[in-house]
């Protein structure tokens, strides 16, 4: 498989801003060719900074947000409002920064130079409805492959979902979405998977997660990963000495991904 572009930057801040735009190069050229850009996005501590840049001029007014729908790679069994959640920080970086103009009578306007995406473009994975009745991970995790089914990316021909642009942070043990060393969601048939709460990294939640394959179908996949505690799987994972099923980042090293890493974080792997 072909290595993946590697970008090193000099600082975490340095690399959001260069995964900011890159994110908007990929949306920008996905509506020119297709109409429309379905963007698959995550959470964990590299995601808001990328918000920050992403969601201010000069990088947001290259986007024309109205064409752009957003999903969720994974997600914790948590409401949307909780600080677990991974659509918390779209929520609060990304979606406000449209939203601080003032408009007539003091009431909250938009701000022509911020992000506004219609609302039913935004899918958050259902947890909140899954919670209220009961239904477990495993109720959420049906209704959101109903819902990507609907309105998401058309599919490969395998039947996995096309996504203009899938979003990844790496975890400290080489995990990818919720998908974890040894994972069963590489054996599920659905396109969306429940998951047991993991005991050895925290938080100890429950999650819901797209299919691993999703990475492979991705037609850009944009891995975002700083920090030196990861500098030992991600280069295991580019020289490829372990199966994705064992280091799921591995799925991640192929030819139409960019991987953009601080210093630390590309500590170990060779140039």
């Amino acid at each position: 498989m072909t290595r993946p572009e590697l970008v090193i930057a000099e600082t975490p801040a340095t690399a959001a801003a260069l995964a900011a735009g890159r994110i908007a190069d990929a949306l920008a050229e996905a509506i020119a060719a297709r109409g429309v850009a379905h963007w698959a996005t995550t959470g964990g501590s590299s995601a808001p900074p990328l918000y920050e840049v992403l969601s201010r001029p000069p990088v947001s007014t290259r986007v024309d947000w109205s064409r752009v729908h957003v999903w969720w790679g994974d997600d914790r069994y948590v409401p949307v409002d909780h600080p677990l959640s991974n659509a918390l920080p779209f929520e609060q970086v990304m979606l406000r920064a449209g939203r601080r103009a003032t408009g007539t009578g003091g009431q909250p306007g938009v701000d022509p130079d911020g992000v506004v995406i219609p609302n039913q473009q935004v899918h958050v994975m259902p947890m909140a409805a899954a919670i209220a009745s009961g239904g477990g991970t495993a109720d959420a995790a049906r209704a959101y492959e109903a819902e990507l089914r609907r309105a998401g990316p058309e599919p490969d021909p395998d039947g996995w979902p096309r996504f203009d642009l899938l979003l990844l942070g790496i975890g400290p043990d080489g995990h990818l979405l919720s998908v974890f060393p040894g994972s069963p969601a590489w054996d599920a048939v659905e396109l969306v998977v429940a998951i047991p709460a993991p005991t050895h990294v925290e938080p100890h939640v429950e999650r819901v997660t797209l299919h691993p394959a999703v990475v492979g179908a991705a037609r850009r996949v944009l891995v975002v990963a700083t920090g030196g505690a990861k500098a030992d799987v991600l280069a295991r994972a580019l020289r490829g000495d372990a199966s994705p099923r064992e280091l799921p980042a591995a799925a991640a090293a192929h030819e139409r991904a960019t991987w953009v890493l601080d210093r630390p974080a590309a500590g170990r792997i060779d140039t």
